[in-house]
């Protein structure tokens, strides 16, 4: 890593101490935990005016993706507060996967604005271990701005294609690390340590589409583009689907 990226790095951590002492006493991922989905609540209107184009290019294949019966049956990993409900074809069952128990609250608003989709459960669980969701039972998995935060990118995309059924299809949009040479992947490194302290564990610099691609689905299709959010250090981003 280039030195002035380490040094001004090395100021971040200055400045941010306070929040390296509560996250050295245990305290801050309690707090972080309560308050991220206010935060979200808050953030996601915005987010989708901006993305809306985005993500209605994204999902309006879903449809064709559901079972025998017609009826498609979802899961979202990492639902958060529901914010690609309103995305999603008529008709649609969705199952929430979320490790953090405090979206539950507004899950249950966004399911009553959106009264187009079945709501199934919800179920508190990591991405990377989702035991109550049964093999081959989903049609399709929507994962948006996710695997940033994960533990272990690899994982969750093996428990994504055991409980897809054959042809079912993952689903994904993601900020990633920008191009080395810009100086958003500068800013994004010197950045790094303390955003992922404010933004529950989000990493600015993941190269995500190395984990899709060597993911093993049999048709993947991913595209880059530059978003149009407001905070230039996440409009670099990966969306696409891929096909068990």
């Amino acid at each position: 890593m280039a030195l002035p990226v380490l040094l001004l790095q090395l100021a971040v951590r200055v400045l941010a101490s306070p929040l390296y002492l509560l996250d050295f006493l245990g305290v801050w991922k309690g707090i972080c935990k309560r308050c991220f989905p206010f935060f979200l609540a808050r953030f996601t209107p915005v987010c989708n005016r901006q993305m809306a184009s985005t993500k209605r290019g994204l999902f309006g294949s879903l449809q064709e993706h559901a079972g025998p019966s017609g009826a498609l049956c979802l899961l979202e990993l990492g639902c958060g507060t529901g914010a690609n409900f309103q995305f999603y074809p008529p008709g649609c069952r969705v199952t929430c996967v979320d490790p953090n128990p405090n979206f539950e609250k507004f899950l249950i608003q966004s399911i009553a604005e959106n009264r187009h989709v079945q709501f199934e459960r919800f179920v508190v669980a990591a991405g990377e271990d989702m035991r109550p969701v049964a093999d081959g039972s989903m049609d399709a998995v929507v994962c948006t701005l996710v695997l940033c935060s994960v533990q272990n990118q690899e994982r969750i995309l093996q428990e994504v294609r055991r409980v897809l059924r054959p042809g079912g299809a993952f689903y994904f949009l993601e900020h990633v690390a920008a191009e080395r040479s810009t100086w958003t992947y500068f800013w994004q490194q010197v950045l790094e340590p303390v955003w992922y302290l404010l933004f529950d564990g989000c990493s600015l610099t993941r190269e995500s589409w190395t984990a899709v691609e060597g993911a093993g689905f049999s048709k993947l299709q991913l595209q880059r583009l530059q978003a149009p959010l407001s905070w230039p250090l996440v409009r670099p981003h990966i969306c696409g689907f891929a096909v068990k």
